[in-house]
C-alpha cells in the first residue's frame, strides 16, 4: 500500500463551522452534510468556499519511490512528521525488498555487492558510492500531515499521472471518509 496508518480528525467540526457564514445562531449548526455543504466542498480549488475542507486533517504514512519523494516534495502544504533515512540506513535496508518492480535485477545485485563491501570494510568513500548509486525506484516510508483541501488539489493534479504510485495515492485518498462526498472529485 502507499497509504497507511490513516486517521482523520475534526472532520464534524469543520462540516459544522461550513455552516456558519449564513448561521445568526452558530450553536445551532451541527455537522450534517447538506446539499449546502457539498456545494462549498465542491467549488473551484482557489475560490475560497471551500475552506472547511482544510479543517479536515488528514494523517498517514506515505511509502514512495525517491522518484515520486521528488515529486512530492512540490507541494508546501504536506507536513513530513518523519521519515525513513538513506543517509542513515542504506547499508542496513534489506535491498531486495525496498526496490519497486521497475528496477533492474542487475541493479539491485550490484547496489547488494555495494552494501556488502561498505559493511566490510567501513570506508567513508564505499558508503558514498552506496550512498549515490541508489536508483530512484528506491521506496521509503514517511509519516505525513495535510488536509482534505490540500489532497483535492493532489489528486485533480495527479490522478492520472505516468507513475502508477501517484495513482494508487489518488485511490487510497477516494477511501477517505466522505472525501468524494465533500470534495467533488470523483473516479
Amino acid at each position: 500500500m502507499v497509504i497507511d496508518n490513516v486517521h482523520v480528525y475534526n472532520l464534524e467540526n469543520a462540516i459544522k463551522q461550513s455552516k456558519y457564514p449564513m448561521a445568526v445562531d452558530t450553536a445551532s449548526c451541527n455537522s450534517d452534510i447538506t446539499e449546502t455543504t457539498m456545494k462549498l466542498g465542491n467549488s473551484p480549488r482557489g475560490s475560497a468556499h471551500d475552506n472547511f475542507l482544510h479543517g479536515i486533517l488528514v494523517a498517514f504514512d506515505l511509502t514512495f519511490t525517491v522518484k515520486a519523494w521528488t515529486e512530492e516534495e512540490r507541494y508546501h502544504f504536506i507536513d513530513i512528521v518523519s521519515s525513513q533515512s538513506t543517509m542513515h540506513r542504506i547499508s542496513k535496508f534489506e535491498l531486495d525488498g525496498q526496490y519497486i518492480k521497475y528496477v533492474d535485477k542487475r541493479i539491485i545485485a550490484i547496489m547488494n555487492e555495494l552494501k556488502d563491501t561498505y559493511n566490510q570494510t567501513k570506508n567513508p568513500e564505499d558508503y558514498l558510492t552506496l550512498l549515490y548509486s541508489n536508483p530512484c525506484g528506491f521506496r521509503l516510508t514517511a509519516g505525513m500531515v495535510t488536509n482534505y483541501g490540500q489532497l483535492k488539489t493532489m489528486y485533480n493534479q495527479r490522478h492520472n499521472h505516468r507513475l502508477p504510485e501517484w495513482r494508487e495515492f489518488c485511490e487510497c485518498i477516494l477511501e477517505l471518509p466522505h472525501f468524494k462526498e465533500l470534495t467533488g472529485v470523483c473516479e
